[in-house]
């Protein structure tokens, strides 16, 4: 129920504005949650993910070393990470900010710092979210598996490892009888494996956002299929959205539209450095028996997991323009990774059909999101730019967000995440 004060919207129904919504309900304001999209529709970020819930999801995109691999990046169109040269202008700001924030280990360290802050507890956050509106099988505590080939393969990524360690990340070491144990089917190729007890996943991103927006419309909240085009601020304060419907009376905002934020961002003070980080799944159906823990195998850094709809291979980091058409090349690398990983999938007849995926993650060059009041007027809100993290961090984004439109410091930092830092 709204104890009738401040009127919010919210701009945005993927994951981090429907986790929002409900926790501004929940504290008592009224709410509109704007989208054009159905909630949980394929045109969404939050419906492709590789639906990992993981504590070590705190290492940035951007290391030590990446800008001599950048070239390779321009002529290989195989390669997890892949640039469209038609896009190379454009880009070449956001991709000199991108290198430059992982240049050394002290400005990894300092991102990881702050990720694993956002992160910290996501697994029970999400557990307890799903519980309360209805939907406790959606989050499956089953643990993460990190495959490799061997020890040496593992070493060669002992500095991220230790790190994560450093950070609160508990981990087992997985022997290949064991990690065959857990993962029943996986190549005999991968000869040692990474537990993480912590680690958990959503069985149907798409389903999941769907419902939260439904529990936070069942609890008070009202949902409007339209876009946010601007604001009517008058005197600094927000009095209103101004959308393709028409004018929404507000005296709070919360901008949380993932990859197509920086435009209102940048109407209220904020030019923030945003491109579409573009990422592709493939999800088949099969009877093949497939494992109930996800599995993410390092050489090729695709998230493995079985969800409501198949088993789904989700990855690829293709740098382009946001309305550019899907490479579906970068699906099919998926496809035929997922054959080798699991072997039996490999079979003929043994998958009955594939679904291609494609969407795009709203990513800053220094790989952390944006959270905080805008420069013209406070009682907008950013909330965005959460790259490979939106699913793992939204419950904690939500709850800051919520402190942010209530006055309450609360117990999260949230200067390395301030809009501010662009402005140098």
């Amino acid at each position: 129920m709204t104890d009738g004060g401040r009127h919010i919207a919210v701009i945005g129904a993927g994951i981090i504005g429907a986790t929002t919504a409900l926790a501004l309900v929940r504290v008592g304001r009224r709410v509109t949650i704007l989208d054009p999209g159905q909630p949980g529709g394929v045109q969404a970020a939050s419906y492709g993910n590789g639906a990992f819930l993981s504590p070590a999801s705190i290492i940035p995109v951007s290391l030590p070393g990446l800008w001599k691999k950048v070239p390779g990046f321009l002529l290989d169109s195989n390669g997890p990470l892949t640039i469209r040269l038609a896009s190379l202008p454009r880009l070449a700001p956001w991709l000199w900010r991108f290198v430059r924030a992982g240049e050394t280990w002290a400005r990894v360290e300092r991102t990881a710092a702050a990720l694993a802050t956002l992160l910290d507890g996501a697994q029970d956050r999400h557990a307890a979210l799903a519980t309360s509106i209805g939907q406790p099988e959606l989050i499956k505590r089953k643990g993460l598996i990190y495959a490799y080939h061997d020890r040496r393969s593992f070493e060669a990524d002992s500095t991220v490892w230790s790190l994560r360690q450093r950070h609160g990340v508990r981990l087992d070491i997985l022997s290949v009888d064991a990690l065959q144990e857990r993962a029943p089917g996986l190549s005999s190729t991968y000869r040692f494996g990474v537990f993480l007890p912590d680690g958990a996943h959503c069985h149907s991103p798409g389903d999941y956002v769907r419902a939260l927006v439904d529990g936070a419309v069942v609890e008070g909240a009202e949902l409007l299929q339209g876009r946010a085009t601007g604001f009517d601020v008058r005197q600094g304060r927000l009095v209103g959205l101004l959308t393709d419907a028409g004018r929404l009376d507000c005296d709070g905002a919360v901008i949380a539209c993932g990859a197509h934020s920086a435009d209102l961002a940048c109407q209220v003070g904020d030019p923030i450095p945003l491109e579409s980080e573009r990422g592709y799944h493939v999800e088949v159906k099969t009877d093949v028996a497939m494992p109930e823990i996800p599995v993410m195998p390092q050489d090729g850094k695709m998230a493995n997991t079985p969800t409501q709809g198949g088993f789904r291979a989700s990855g690829q980091v293709e740098l382009a323009s946001r309305d550019a058409s899907p490479d579906w090349r970068r699906a099919d690398i998926l496809l035929r990774a997922l054959k080798v990983t699991w072997p039996a999938l490999a079979v003929p007849g043994a998958i009955q059909s594939v679904e291609r995926w494609q969407g795009n993650r709203p990513s800053t060059p220094d790989g952390r999101p944006v959270i905080g009041r805008s420069r013209a007027c406070a009682d907008v809100v950013h909330a965005f730019g959460h790259g490979h993290i939106g699913l793992v961090s939204a419950p904690r984004t939500a709850e800051a967000v919520a402190d942010l439109l209530a006055g309450r410091s609360g117990d999260l930092d949230l200067s390395p995440f301030s809009p501010a830092r662009f402005r140098r």
